[in-house]
């Protein structure tokens, strides 16, 4: 009896300690439901910040053509003159060639205008007439003709009254020699001879962009200005050089990493820096030295030494001379990197070196013109201008 109420007391302790148990467990799963249910709300609403932030572009108001303009002008140093008329051209420019203008953009443009020109839009040049003089002599010495019949052909009045020879000693600009010889070519039939069609002024105005680029870039976009005169004449004005010179320096697609590559080739040609790392990546593919100059073919379409590097690989990347000599021709166009020369010559050459190397290369020139009186190379001239650059920019991040 004893036994059995004991019995009895242990199965119902049992039986509640049971229920209690039972009960814990309902309550700590109702918990863990309800902080389970919690946690994935709050990770709904995490992801769908996440999506929002991560998804959607950031949006970048454009700047209407009022603004622009007095950013150019607040960019400008003060001591420029007509700073509002610059600042109408540039954005002419911009909105003509379809580029869009950023910070960055503009103080590209800002940055060789001021390296180039020091913000004039036919910049005196010093020692001019002795320049002119110079060359001359040079012509006449390759054509043959005695420089005495050069020297009497140059005593000749000019249309505009005065002697050839007065108005050479007289010029300080580019535009003012430019004209110059531009009328004894049409005048003169000694002109005519050894002058035809070589004007020894072959780049002007603010950005000092060359006429023989200016004649291409006309054929292939239409010039947003009427010609009241020549196309040489429109690269001498300002809105002229700052159209073409913007059009040289930003209107065409180039995989840069940084802007200084734009400036080595708005000096040495467009994709001059691209071609130069890929004569880098040619030499140590075929194990021939080369210039990395960025000039894979001669200007007289013969076979240089590009181009005879190039040939070692033909077996190597399957290509005859024919294709590899089409796709060098693309030297100044960005298809040359869609080619089997481009891309089997960086994959043979970062094989040989273990590494990757650059798509973009200052290239290694020397300049030379008879305005340029020391030793100056096509990096220096990048460097230079991407100093002034940077300083732009740290003035627009200040302003």
């Amino acid at each position: 009896m004893i036994a059995g109420r004991r019995g009895a007391r242990v199965a119902a302790a049992a039986n509640k300690a049971a229920s209690a148990t039972a009960f814990i467990a309902r309550a700590t799963l109702r918990r863990m439901r309800s902080a389970l249910r919690a946690l994935a709300a709050l990770a709904l609403a995490g992801s769908a910040l996440l999506a929002a932030c991560t998804s959607q572009p950031t949006r970048t108001r454009t700047l209407r053509p009022e603004e622009v303009r007095a950013q150019i002008v607040a960019l400008l140093p003060a001591s420029v003159v007509d700073r509002p008329g610059w600042a109408v051209d540039i954005t002419a420019a911009f909105a003509a060639l379809g580029i869009e203008p950023t910070a960055d953009h503009l103080c590209a443009v800002l940055a060789v205008a001021e390296q180039e020109s020091t913000y004039r839009a036919d910049p005196s040049v010093p020692r001019l007439g002795q320049i002119a003089r110079e060359e001359i002599d040079r012509r006449a010495d390759r054509a043959g003709i005695p420089r005495m019949l050069v020297q009497a052909a140059l005593q000749l009045r000019s249309p505009d009254s005065r002697t050839y020879s007065e108005r050479i000693d007289a010029a300080r600009t580019e535009k003012e020699l430019s004209d110059v010889f531009e009328d004894f070519i049409a005048s003169v039939p000694l002109g005519q001879r050894f002058l035809a069609g070589f004007n020894p002024v072959r780049t002007g105005g603010p950005m000092q962009v060359s006429v023989e680029f200016a004649a291409r870039q006309v054929k292939s976009k239409p010039y947003p200005y009427r010609m009241a005169a020549s196309l040489r004449d429109e690269v001498f004005s300002r809105r002229g050089g700052l159209y073409f010179g913007i059009a040289h320096l930003l209107d065409y697609p180039a995989h840069y990493d940084q802007p200084i590559y734009r400036f080595a080739d708005f000096n040495a040609g467009q994709y001059a820096s691209r071609n130069a790392a890929f004569q880098q990546a040619l030499s140590i593919a075929s194990g021939l030295p080369l210039e990395v100059d960025g000039d894979l073919v001669p200007g007289d379409g013969s076979v240089g030494r590009t181009e005879v590097a190039a040939r070692t690989l033909a077996e190597r990347l399957g290509m005859g001379e024919g294709a590899i000599r089409k796709a060098l021709e693309l030297e100044s166009r960005a298809d040359l990197e869609q080619t089997s020369l481009y891309s089997g010559t960086f994959e043979l050459a970062e094989r040989a070196r273990r590494r990757s190397l650059p798509r973009a290369l200052l290239p290694r020139i020397e300049l030379h013109s008879p305005k340029i009186t020391r030793p100056l190379t096509t990096e220096w001239f990048a460097r230079r201008v991407d100093e002034r650059y940077q300083r732009c920019l740290a003035r627009t991040a200040s302003g």
